[in-house]
């Protein structure tokens, strides 16, 4: 594959229930199991969450129809968990090994926070973890900050890093 080769690929919104947005899913999850010696990341998620206009759900195609990459965000309000009124959080950020050093991460991160702020979302948050630095070197790199405070599922766990980037 070639940084040509990235030009032709397409983003699809994708239900997060559709086949090649669960395979990847899978993908990710045994990565995660892997880097953490667990069963990967038990966050509910539901196919609902990503429904626009409360989320989005993206599949990057390349030419011949193969997936290679997946991101997502879902939308939030105050609650218990310290999510803020207007949070989008980003969900299964992932690129498929034979993809990676491309760009692709990059262009779906982008595409989240430019879908997010259509729908008036106003902070971007996401939740990695200390064993994923590829992850916190993106994030950094593209304006994400260290979260005053953590949230979500994992808020209490040491090895969770949470950031956020207002839209």
């Amino acid at each position: 594959m070639t940084i040509q080769h990235l030009q032709r690929i397409e983003l699809r919104p994708t239900p997060y229930d559709h086949p090649d947005a669960v395979k990847l899913n899978d993908r990710v999850q045994l990565e995660y199991a892997e880097r953490y010696g667990d069963e990967g990341d038990v966050t509910p998620l539901d196919p609902t969450m990503f429904e626009h206009p409360r989320g989005v759900y993206f599949v990057a195609y390349d030419e011949n129809g193969t997936p290679l990459a997946t991101g997502g965000w879902r939308g939030h309000e105050a609650n218990d968990e310290g999510y803020a009124d207007g949070d989008a959080e980003i969900k299964r950020m992932y690129v498929t090994p034979e993809a990676r050093g491309l760009g692709l991460a990059r262009r779906i991160l982008a595409a989240l926070e430019d879908d997010a702020r259509s729908t008036g979302r106003t902070r971007m948050v996401l939740e990695t973890g200390t064993k994923q630095p590829e992850a916190i070197a993106l994030y950094t790199s593209t304006g994400y900050t260290p979260a005053p405070a953590k949230f979500g599922h994992y808020r209490f766990d040491d090895l969770s890093r949470c950031f956020v980037k207002a839209l």
